[in-house]
């Protein structure tokens, strides 16, 4: 069978295996796919090594998205945009690409049934997370895009890099005072600490969607804070994750799984 593993470090808590032998299942597809976790200085070598056993493809989550960049002698379009790599496709040449943007936009569109098209869209974070999204996110033609971060200068210099695409514009959490925004999407890891980002109601207009890029068991603590400050729908991560997985698998195995099944069943795994 065609061998692929997700690297990460710490990777014990990873999906990724669950998700892409639900895919392969559904897909008829002969794979192995296992967890690896490479010491924080060993993910080269590890990549190295898992070409040399015969390994198709690799997903990569923290913290080494960004060596995998490095690593990868080709790249798509959407990962040099991001600076970060979550896919690996090991031929002669090892090629990287970004899916998570990709992922976000389907879960948003397919699953929530929310267009971004003409919208007021506010993004919470700066780091990689944020960077990851931004691309796939302006492509879509919102009205505007602000990124917000505890350091404003942080969020300015990624507005920066992304302008030419469309409008975006990055300030600090306290220049949000007054705005309005129909899409709210949390990148930070906030959530992992119990801990939401310092945020005025006022940012949650009326029907507004609150998206938290990382998933939960539970309804993450920003999710509830937007729940209840009026947000219309709220959703986790689960099913950008399962979205870029797809994506991932599509670049592998030349066909497209179906999603909804593999997160009806992740949910189904996470309740009480």
């Amino acid at each position: 069978m065609d061998l692929y593993a997700v690297f990460g470090h710490p990777v014990g808590h990873s999906l990724s295996p669950r998700i892409h032998r639900l895919f392969a299942e559904e897909t008829a597809q002969q794979i192995e796919y296992e967890r690896r976790e490479p010491p924080l200085e060993g993910f080269a070598d590890a990549i190295q090594a898992f070409r040399e056993e015969g390994g198709h493809g690799a997903n990569v989550t923290v913290p080494f998205k960004e060596q995998a960049w490095s690593l990868a002698e080709q790249r798509s379009e959407r990962a040099e945009r991001a600076g970060a790599v979550n896919t690996l496709v090991c031929g002669d040449i090892l090629y990287g690409d970004n899916t998570d943007g990709e992922g976000l936009i389907n879960d948003l569109r397919n699953n929530l049934g929310v267009g971004l098209a003409g919208k007021r869209l506010l993004v919470i974070g700066a780091g990689g997370g944020a960077r990851g999204v931004l691309g796939p996110l302006l492509v879509e033609q919102p009205a505007s895009l602000i990124i917000a971060n505890r350091t404003a200068d942080k969020a300015r210099v990624l507005a920066k890099a992304f302008d030419d695409i469309g409008s975006v514009d990055g300030c600090g959490l306290d220049a949000l005072e007054g705005e309005r925004f129909e899409v709210v999407i949390n990148a930070t890891s906030s959530g992992l600490d119990g801990d939401v980002p310092t945020l005025p109601a006022s940012i949650v207009a009326e029907g507004a969607t609150a998206y938290d890029m990382f998933y939960s068991a539970e309804p993450t603590p920003f999710l509830r804070w937007a729940e209840a400050n009026g947000a219309f729908r709220t959703r986790d991560g689960l099913g950008m994750l399962v979205e870029q997985a797809a994506a991932s698998f599509e670049l592998w195995r030349r066909i497209r799984p179906s999603t909804e099944p593999v997160i009806e069943a992740l949910r189904h795994d996470t309740r009480p």
